[in-house]
């Protein structure tokens, strides 16, 4: 039997005649004409070359060809009505869901941690799974295994969603006796030593082999507008060595403000911020996710908690 020849309206016909017994009352069940169901009857025993049901008498009886396809009818119709019934609203505290975010250290302390807490306190069912950058592939994320990656993002498939969570500033972070605290000019900067942080997307970080100023990202891009170029000394790629690194030297770390912030505000060393002696674009920190998961109800939540914490 070629399934696409198949009317499936046919297949539920069949299980309320067998329930019913009775054209006309079957007829009255589906709110068809009686002469419609007797038509839909003269199909269904063409298609399985059975009679299925006979009359005997006033009233009609089941063959053991209807009787061997009724069971088979209601798993079919069960399974059908739970194909296309909508899914229901994520509900957090009844629904066990484990959320995987990818985000980097900072992220997480000033975002993610806060959220976390109100999650787990609220919500026995709810655990985050939380994903370092260079743990994550492009591949992962298009195909729903990471629920949303959170980062600075340049360029990404067309294909994915993506909501900006906050716009920020860049500033500049330093030892307290550093001389750009007490002369804010773009040549004491460009005469200091800098650090270079990046953790930016997700996948690997590539090694700095060419060190051209146009590819190490938004500060040295500004600068290259200028027809300058800043002195790194250092290339880094965490967050909680800027304290350290930038506590007891002449190093300058151009960092977006709320990066800084949360430095200034978790360290106990002797730091200060001031302001980037040129003009820079700021960045735009977002949230990133699979079509694949656009429509989950447990997604949206997500999406929605997010967004509230920002």
């Amino acid at each position: 039997m070629n399934l696409r020849q198949v009317d499936l309206n046919l297949l539920v016909y069949l299980h309320i005649l067998i329930e019913e017994r009775s054209v006309s009352a079957a007829a009255n069940r589906l709110a068809l004409t009686q002469s419609a169901m007797s038509n839909a009857l003269k199909r269904l025993r063409d298609l399985f070359g059975d009679p299925l049901l006979v009359r005997s008498g006033s009233v009609m009886m089941c063959t053991e060809k209807a009787l061997a396809l009724q069971p088979q009818l209601e798993h079919f119709l069960t399974l059908a009505q739970a194909i296309t019934t909508q899914e229901q609203d994520f509900d957090p505290s009844s629904s066990e869901h484990t959320f995987r975010i990818m985000a980097n250290e900072f992220l997480v302390a000033s975002l993610l941690v806060p959220f976390i807490s109100e999650v787990l306190s609220a919500y026995q069912g709810i655990n985050i799974d939380l994903i370092n950058p260079s743990d994550v592939t492009l591949s992962e994320l298009e195909h729903g295994q990471v629920d949303i990656a959170i980062d600075r993002f340049t360029r990404m498939p067309a294909s994915f969603h993506q909501a900006t969570l906050w716009r920020d500033n860049y500033c500049c972070l330093t030892a307290k006796t550093h001389p750009l605290q007490q002369n804010l000019e773009l040549e004491t900067y460009l005469a200091n030593p800098h650090v270079w942080l990046n953790r930016s997307g997700f996948g690997p970080e590539p090694m700095i082999k060419n060190r051209e100023p146009q590819k190490l990202g938004w500060v040295d891009q500004a600068l290259v507008q200028l027809g300058e170029r800043r002195n790194i000394r250092v290339y880094a790629r965490h967050h909680s060595l800027i304290p350290a690194l930038c506590a007891d030297s002449q190093l300058i770390a151009t960092l977006p403000r709320r990066l800084a912030e949360h430095i200034i505000t978790t360290s106990k060393a002797p730091l200060a911020l001031c302001a980037v002696p040129f003009p820079i674009v700021p960045i735009g920190v977002s949230m990133l996710w699979s079509p694949l998961v656009h429509h989950s109800p447990a997604h949206i939540w997500l999406r929605q908690q997010l967004q509230s914490y920002t």
